[in-house]
């Protein structure tokens, strides 16, 4: 029994779902996402409600159903609301700067760390070790502030390094000079 492929995905008001065959398109407000399901997972339309049904109890078939909900449910929240991830830049000198849509990172290397963003994808520098990564798509942002916070991630001795807002970095205690 698949729990999240039997939830139902209520479609707000101000968004559209279109069905063409395979390929599914979600319009809203904050932007336009279409994906192609699996041909062994069928969708409903009715009104404001969607639902997933599956042929068979196959375990793939199974977590297919699972996963093509959530992926479908991602579509209809991120053009409706959007997503968020917020970073913050712990270290004496860490900084972050926004130059035109670019975001470059001061973080302890000899040269600065560029990113740009992709489309759909907007990146604000409300202060110096704050970032604020946000869009439509939920895979675009996440694999964006991956990327950012790959580039210096949190060292467990001082806490130094990029990291998420909500993250908890386990400290280790450092050498006692015996």
């Amino acid at each position: 029994m698949s729990r999240i492929g039997n939830k139902l995905v209520e479609i707000p008001a101000g968004v559209t779902v279109t069905q063409n065959g395979n390929t599914v398109t979600v319009k809203g407000p904050k932007g336009e996402l279409t994906q192609t399901i699996s041909e062994l997972i069928s969708i409903n339309i009715e009104g404001n409600i969607v639902t997933f049904t599956r042929p068979n109890e196959e375990k793939f078939t199974k977590s297919l159903h699972g996963t093509t909900r959530a992926l479908f449910n991602n579509m209809v929240v991120g053009v409706s609301e959007g997503f968020k991830k917020e970073l913050d830049l712990v270290g004496v000198g860490y900084r972050a700067q926004l130059q035109g849509s670019k975001l470059v990172l001061n973080v302890g290397y000899s040269h600065p760390v560029e990113f740009t963003p992709e489309e759909g994808v907007t990146v604000e520098v409300p202060s110096n070790t704050r970032i604020v990564i946000s869009g439509y798509d939920k895979e675009k942002v996440g694999a964006l502030a991956a990327n950012v916070r790959g580039v210096r991630p949190p060292e467990p001795y001082k806490g130094k390094g990029i990291k998420y807002v909500d993250e908890i970095i386990r400290r280790k205690e450092g050498k006692t000079g015996k």
